[in-house]
């Protein structure tokens, strides 16, 4: 997907067995990630910064959904031992991750595999993609900083 695309209206199964919808966020707009790999370092840096700045991100009006090809259980257990806040989708098919145009080839370790490509989407109140964050940009350990410095521009 691009930007000023609309993101497909059913996102999928979040950790708590919930369907997320587009619609469900009409009016607010949403920070969705993806992620490679839950309960991993660089994807625990990422969820916990951007959980650490939810209230400033709510502020601006930001809901945050995260998507991964994890098992709802894994979401689940995630979602708990961080202590996040926030919708995280088990796309296990990865219907969602394809349509968003965030799985394809990567190298990883040095190898080309198929994977999720972590990026970012903000998408504004009418389910419209305003920004797109590529896996370059993405510093997981500050990326709500990111987000926060971007949307303060604006």
């Amino acid at each position: 997907m691009n930007i000023g695309d609309k993101i497909p209206e059913i996102l999928g199964i979040d950790q708590d067995g919930r369907e997320i919808k587009a619609s469900d966020y009409q009016g607010r707009k949403i920070v969705l990630y993806s992620y490679p790999k839950a309960n991993t370092s660089g994807c625990t840096a990422e969820a916990c910064s951007l959980q650490a700045h939810k209230e400033e991100l709510a502020a601006a009006g930001y809901d945050i959904i995260g998507v991964s090809k994890d098992k709802q259980t894994l979401q689940k257990k995630f979602a708990d031992t961080q202590g996040l806040q926030f919708p995280l989708i088990a796309d296990t098919e990865t219907t969602l991750l394809q349509q968003l145009g965030c799985w394809g080839e990567k190298v990883a370790c040095g190898r080309k595999t198929i994977g999720i490509l972590r990026t970012t989407y903000l998408v504004d109140e009418n389910g419209i993609i305003q920004k797109i964050f590529t896996p370059k940009e993405i510093k997981t350990k500050i990326h709500a900083e990111q987000i926060l410095q971007y949307i303060n521009k604006e």
